[in-house]
């Protein structure tokens, strides 16, 4: 559980960089990893929801 949340926190942070350099410099090529992160995030909170779901039952 604690390396599933260190890993939601490295994708977000990947996401907050990566999106500011888009919106402050343009940087397109920014634009295309805030987006790849955004997805692997998307799946790291989906598998956190169902561990978390799990543990709360035991």
């Amino acid at each position: 559980m604690k390396n599933l949340v260190d890993q939601i926190n490295a994708q977000i942070e990947a996401f907050q960089v990566n999106a500011a350099a888009q919106v402050e410099k343009g940087n397109k090529a920014a634009g295309t990893r805030a987006r790849k992160a955004a997805l692997e995030l998307s799946k790291l909170l989906k598998e956190f929801r169902k561990v978390s779901v799990e543990e709360a039952k035991n």
